[in-house]
């Protein structure tokens, strides 16, 4: 079966959308409620580490910036730490195609506790009043704890999976 690009691209940006949408839900917003996992990360280190071919750095950009901007987070400060980390693991794709899910579990709980001490730290350098740190922790927590939920969905529900050692698509070129 032939792996339309296009296709999962638009995919992705109607997941993205909807992800987005639900965080706008006034939904479990009493004060003291736990924080739930950021899904949208979890979508991309798992779709990047699969076939990165499906989401370009302009997409994880458009999509990741729009949110910042929605969600009344510092425009770009996100944005840039998420290229960063999806552009990391886009870098090293040959090794994360050999690698067993825990340790590709591993490595992307290490990204997504990066990112967290970085934002903390961006906000720190700037004076900027920081969330509780609990808070973040819990969010990171479950960020980490979805994350094979959304990878067996992945797998499941659109068929997305690591190219084999040598799989080429209809053009000849290597996966």
């Amino acid at each position: 079966m032939r792996a339309d690009p296009w296709g999962y691209r638009l995919l992705f940006l109607g997941l993205a959308l909807l992800l987005l949408f639900l965080k706008l839900l006034p939904l479990g917003s009493t004060a003291g409620a736990f924080p739930g996992p950021d899904l949208l990360i979890c979508l991309m280190f798992a779709w990047i580490m699969r076939r990165p071919d499906f989401l370009p750095v302009w997409l994880i950009a458009g999509v990741v910036l729009v949110e910042d901007l929605i969600l009344l987070r510092p425009p770009g400060l996100w944005t840039a730490l998420v290229i960063l980390a999806t552009e990391f693991l886009r870098s090293r794709i040959a090794l994360t195609r050999e690698l067993n899910f825990a340790v590709e579990w591993l490595l992307a709980s290490g990204l997504m506790i990066a990112m967290l001490l970085s934002w903390r730290l961006a906000f720190s350098l700037t004076l900027i009043p920081l969330p509780p740190f609990g808070f973040a922790v819990v969010q990171v927590l479950w960020s980490i704890l979805a994350y094979p939920v959304v990878v067996g969905l992945s797998r499941l529900a659109f068929d997305l999976r690591k190219p084999a050692t040598g799989e080429v698509d209809d053009f000849g070129r290597r996966l």
